[in-house]
């Protein structure tokens, strides 16, 4: 295939230069994520009814089960990046000057098979802990049985269980910064650099560890726009955020390194 149809790939060997970050770099790749976004408004559109359909699951099974809401929230943080990278692919295909192609983004996995499964593999293992930690912390506490939607809310806003709300976010708060740390920038260095899931993965842990307040920041704005998303009517909300932060998630990474050596190899064949 031609390189007016594929963005080039980046050379591998290339050594990584985490960049300085202000407070202020979060909402300059929010910026450029939105920026990317108006340049394909169908593909945004794509993505965001594919998070928008989570979402809804997700409030299905709050109602239903709610003792597996945290599972079904770490799936969502496994399935969500995979999803993420074709919009990583849209804005790394706008960066290099080439059209969007709707295509493009949903196959672009698949040059990267080895190292995402690698992804998948330790992701999954992270959402078995997390959701076998989350039944724990309610079988503790709820001894007498499984709660329906209704307790658990009442148990949320029951000021004397506080002990069970701390524990819980507690738990969640450990797995979904895990979670956060290891994919926060990885995901989109294997599709850029074609680099291997392990090596992805200490530069995404590098970048939460050496630029700590700044990449805090940057997951507390997740939090806020995905929880402000949710909060709409039937979680509309979600057709834009979804995908803005995937986008935005690209941006993220490309602020984070810069690369010491030859920018771009050969145009993928």
């Amino acid at each position: 295939m031609s390189s007016t149809t594929t963005p080039p790939t980046l050379a591998p060997a290339a050594r990584r230069i985490l960049q300085p970050l202000s407070l202020a770099d979060p909402l300059r790749w929010l910026a450029r994520g939105a920026q990317d976004l108006r340049a394909a408004p169908g593909i945004a559109l794509f993505y965001g009814a594919c998070f928008w359909s989570m979402a809804a699951l997700l409030g299905a099974v709050f109602r239903r089960m709610p003792e597996y809401t945290m599972s079904f929230v770490c799936g969502c943080f496994l399935v969500g990046p995979f999803l993420a990278m074709g919009l990583y692919e849209l804005s790394r295909r706008r960066e290099a000057g080439l059209p969007p192609s709707l295509g493009a983004s949903l196959t672009c996995w698949d040059r990267h098979l080895g190292s995402m499964g690698t992804l998948v593999l330790v992701l999954t293992l992270l959402e078995l802990l997390w959701g076998r930690a989350s039944l724990v912390v309610f079988a503790v506490f709820f001894d007498t049985g499984m709660p329906s939607t209704a307790s658990v809310l009442q148990a949320v806003f029951d000021p004397r269980n506080w002990r069970f709300v701390a524990v819980y976010a507690l738990v969640g708060g450990v797995f979904a910064a895990l979670v956060f740390s290891t994919c926060v920038v990885s995901i989109p260095m294997i599709l850029d650099r074609d680099t291997d899931a392990i090596t992805a993965g200490i530069a995404s842990l590098q970048a939460v560890a050496d630029r700590t307040g700044v990449m805090v920041w940057w997951g507390l704005l997740i939090v806020a726009l995905l929880l402000g998303a949710l909060l709409l009517p039937w979680q509309l909300g979600v057709l834009l955020v979804g995908p803005w932060l995937g986008c935005a998630s690209w941006q993220a990474y490309r602020g984070c390194f810069r690369w010491d050596g030859p920018e771009r190899a050969a145009a993928a064949a």
